[in-house]
């Protein structure tokens, strides 16, 4: 399960985008967070830090979904149906 790293997301930093890709980070002004993604290089990536979900990543996590993007999609998918209660 791949799990939220505390803290702010700053410049440098990994997070997941509300589309799940893994995103480095290249500009964060507190609520729009911006980056490049790891998956396919497009750019720039942007989300609501308030409103989009988005969390911080480690480096297994970027490695799992480079491994398997496919795979990682589907399972981060069903984690957050599970979380949110959305499960049909």
């Amino acid at each position: 399960m791949t799990g939220d790293r505390p803290g702010r997301i700053s410049p440098g930093d990994i997070y997941e985008d509300c589309s799940f890709h893994p995103v480095l980070c290249t500009f964060n002004d507190g609520d729009q967070i911006e980056g490049i993604s790891l998956i396919d290089a497009s750019m720039p990536r942007a989300c609501s830090v308030a409103f989009c979900g988005v969390i911080k990543l480690s480096i297994d996590d970027v490695v799992a979904a480079r491994t398997d993007w496919p795979a990682y999609l589907d399972r981060r998918k069903a984690e957050f149906e599970r979380e949110s209660g959305s499960e049909a």
